[in-house]
C-alpha cells in the first residue's frame, strides 16, 4: 500500500482497508479528557492580529448508543478474554464517561491487534488518568507476557499544586503480538565526561584506555559459577562468576565451561589483575567496547514542544518529533508499515516518513487530514501519499454537507488554501468561515486577509453576496470570497461584479468573489495574490536528509 491519509471513524477504516497481519508497528494516542474540547491556535503573520483558536472537535466518550454498540460487539467477539475484562469493568464502574472510552476503545484494540503483524509491536499513549484502565485492556486483548514496557515520559516541566505532586508525565505502554518481534537495541550517547571519569586505565599492550570491571555478581551459587579459577574462589566473598555475554560473544569465546571461558578472555588479554595479592581479577572494559547505552524506561531527555520551537504547529495535544522517532526506529525496519489511528496534527506520520517507513494516518476531522497533507508537503516536497474519503466529486461533496456541515466547511476552506475559523459554537465564527492570507507587496510584512465565507446548502442567494460584502468592511479585509456547494444565481454574480477590484501590490483582483465546489474540483482556482508566508497554519520545517537524529539521552 502506497503511503495514505484517512478521513472517517478508524474503526471503519480498520474494517474496511486494512489487511490482516499487514501492519508492522501501531502507535495511537487516544484522546480522553472527559468534558474537555480541543483547540487549534492559528497564528496570524507577524504584526496582523492576535492568536485565533477554533475549536477542532469535543472529546464525545459519553455514554449512548454507539458505546453500547462498542461494548454488545466486544461481549460478542471470540475475544473472550477482552469480553470478560470489559463486562467486569462495566460491573465496577457503572455505565458513565469512563466506560464508554473503554468500550470505544477496546473494540478499537481488537482490531489494531488483528492487523498487526506477529513480529509487530503496538505503543499506545496515555495520561494517568485512564493509564490503569488501559493497561487492564491491553493485557486482555496482548496478553500480560508481551507487555515489554511502561515507560514514562516526562512531558513537562514541574506543575505546582497545593494538594498533590506536580503531574508531569504521561504513560506509553509497549506490547508486542508475540515473543519473536523487531526490536532494533537503540542506543544513547553516554553523558559528558563518562568516559574520562571511568576509563582511567590504560591497557599495556594495546594503548587502549580501559575500566576494570567485575567478573562476579552477588550471592553464592554451588553449581559451575561457584568454582574456584586461578585460586580464586568467589564465593569466599559471598559472590558468584558472572561474565559479560557481549564481550565473550565479540571474542568468540561464549561456549565451555565458566572457567574455560574466564581463561579465554585471560589470553585474550581481558583481564586486569590487582596489585594487591588477594585482588579479584577483573574484566578490562575497553573504551572501543563501548556502543552507547541502553534506553530506560524513564525518558526525561525528550522536552515537551515549546511555545517557539519550530515544529510546533499549534495542534492540540501535538507530541515531539523526537518522541517518536524515538519509537519508530526502536521497533521497525525501514520500508516497515506504521500505523497511526488517531493521527491529529501528524507527528507519527512525519516521523514515519523521515526514516524511510511506509505509513498509514486515520483521523475523523477534515481539519487534522488537510494540516497533516500540508505538513508533510511542507516537510518533504516530493513526497507521495494518497488521501482517502475526502469528496473527489460533487456527490461526495453534497454528502458530506448533508452529514457534518462543519466539517464540510473545514473541507471546503482547505481547496483554497485557507484556514479555518470559529468551530461548532453558534455565532462564534461572525460570519468569517476562513482567512487566507495572501501577499500585497514584495516586502515581507506585505500581507492581507482573504475572508471566506462557505455556503453548503442546495439554495443560494445574492444577500449571501452583501453578508460576506459587509464582513469584509467590517473587518478590514482586503477581499472576500464565497464558496457554494449550488450553482450561483446571476443576482450572486452581478452583486459580486458589483463590488469592485483591489490593487494588491502584486495585480488586481475581484474585491468579491463566489466560486464552487464543481469549479475547485475541477482544478478552477479563485482569482488571488499568491499566498502570504504565513497563512494560518505554522509550516512545519523542510526536513533535510531521510534520515533522523534520535533525540539526546544522558546517563
Amino acid at each position: 500500500m502506497l503511503n495514505a491519509l484517512f478521513y472517517g471513524d478508524n474503526l471503519d477504516v480498520l474494517r474496511e482497508h486494512i489487511a490482516n497481519e499487514s501492519v508492522d508497528l501501531i502507535y495511537l494516542d487516544p484522546p480522553f479528557n472527559s468534558n474537555a474540547t480541543y483547540n487549534v491556535l492559528f497564528r496570524a503573520p507577524a504584526g496582523q492580529q492576535s492568536e485565533a483558536q477554533i475549536e477542532a472537535f469535543e472529546d464525545t466518550w459519553h455514554w449512548g448508543d454507539s458505546a453500547a454498540r462498542a461494548f454488545d460487539e466486544v461481549i460478542r467477539s471470540r475475544h473472550t478474554e477482552a469480553a470478560t475484562m470489559l463486562h467486569a469493568m462495566r460491573s465496577f464502574l457503572g455505565e458513565n464517561d469512563v466506560m464508554a472510552y473503554l468500550a470505544m476503545m477496546a473494540v478499537r484494540l481488537i482490531e489494531l491487534h488483528r492487523v498487526l503483524k506477529p513480529t509487530g509491536s503496538l505503543y499506545l499513549h496515555c495520561d494517568p488518568k485512564a493509564s490503569h484502565y488501559l493497561k487492564l485492556l491491553l493485557d486482555a486483548v496482548f496478553g500480560r507476557a508481551n507487555l515489554m514496557n511502561e515507560i514514562i515520559w516526562k512531558r513537562t516541566h514541574a506543575h505546582g499544586s497545593s494538594k498533590r505532586y506536580g503531574p508531569v508525565h504521561d504513560v506509553i505502554f509497549f506490547y508486542t503480538k508475540s515473543n519473536t518481534f523487531v526490536w532494533t537495541d537503540p542506543r544513547a550517547q553516554h553523558a559528558e565526561g563518562y568516559v574520562e571519569r571511568h576509563f582511567t586505565l590504560t591497557d599495556e599492550t594495546t594503548g587502549v584506555q580501559f575500566a576494570p570491571i567485575t567478573l562476579t555478581g552477588s550471592g553464592v551459587r554451588h553449581g559451575e559459577s561457584g568454582k574456584p579459577w586461578k585460586g580464586i574462589n568467589p564465593t569466599d566473598v559471598g559472590r558468584h562468576w558472572a561474565l559479560p555475554g557481549a564481550i565473550l560473544e565479540d571474542l568468540g569465546i561464549s561456549s565451555g565451561t565458566i572457567q574455560e571461558r574466564l581463561d579465554g578472555l585471560d589470553e585474550a588479554g581481558r583481564i586486569f589483575w590487582p596489585k594487591a595479592k588477594d585482588g579479584t581479577p577483573r574484566l578490562k572494559w575497553f573504551v572501543t567496547d563501548l556502543h552507547g547505552v541502553a534506553i530506560p524506561d524513564v525518558w526525561i531527555d525528550i522536552p515537551p514542544i515549546s511555545a517557539h520551537a519550530k515544529e510546533r504547529l499549534g495542534y492540540p495535544t501535538q507530541k515531539p518529533l523526537a518522541l517518536l522517532e524515538r519509537i519508530i526506529a526502536a521497533s521497525s525496519n525501514e520500508s516497515d508499515l506504521v500505523l497511526d489511528p488517531f493521527c491529529g496534527c501528524g507527528t507519527a506520520v512525519h516521523a514515519a516518513q523521515k526514516l524511510n517507513r511506509r505509513w498509514i494516518g486515520i483521523d475523523i476531522t477534515h481539519l487534522a487530514i488537510s494540516l497533516i497533507e500540508r505538513r508533510l508537503k511542507d516537510a518533504f516536497p516530493e513526497v507521495k501519499f494518497e488521501v482517502h474519503g475526502v469528496p473527489r466529486d460533487l456527490g461526495g461533496a453534497r454528502d458530506l454537507a448533508s452529514r457534518d456541515k462543519y466539517q464540510f466547511q473545514w473541507w471546503a476552506v482547505s481547496l483554497v488554501d485557507a484556514v479555518p475559523q470559529g468551530g461548532k459554537k453558534k455565532g462564534a465564527d461572525r460570519g468569517i468561515d476562513g482567512i487566507r492570507w495572501v501577499r500585497t507587496g514584495p516586502r515581507e510584512g506585505d500581507v492581507d486577509r482573504v475572508i471566506v465565507s462557505v455556503k453548503g446548502g442546495e439554495h443560494v442567494t445574492s444577500g449571501m453576496v452583501r453578508d460576506l460584502k459587509g464582513t469584509v468592511e467590517r473587518e478590514g479585509a482586503a477581499a472576500g470570497l464565497i464558496i457554494t456547494l449550488a450553482e450561483p444565481t446571476r443576482e450572486m454574480e452581478r452583486e459580486a461584479a458589483a463590488s469592485g477590484f483591489f490593487e494588491s501590490g502584486l495585480g488586481r483582483h475581484p474585491r468579491i468573489q463566489a466560486i464552487t465546489i464543481r469549479e475547485l474540483l475541477g482544478g478552477i482556482k479563485p482569482d488571488l495574490p499568491p499566498l502570504g508566508r504565513s497563512e494560518g497554519f505554522r509550516r512545519a520545517p523542510r526536513e533535510r536528509g531521510p534520515k533522523a537524529e534520535q533525540g539526546r539521552i544522558e546517563l
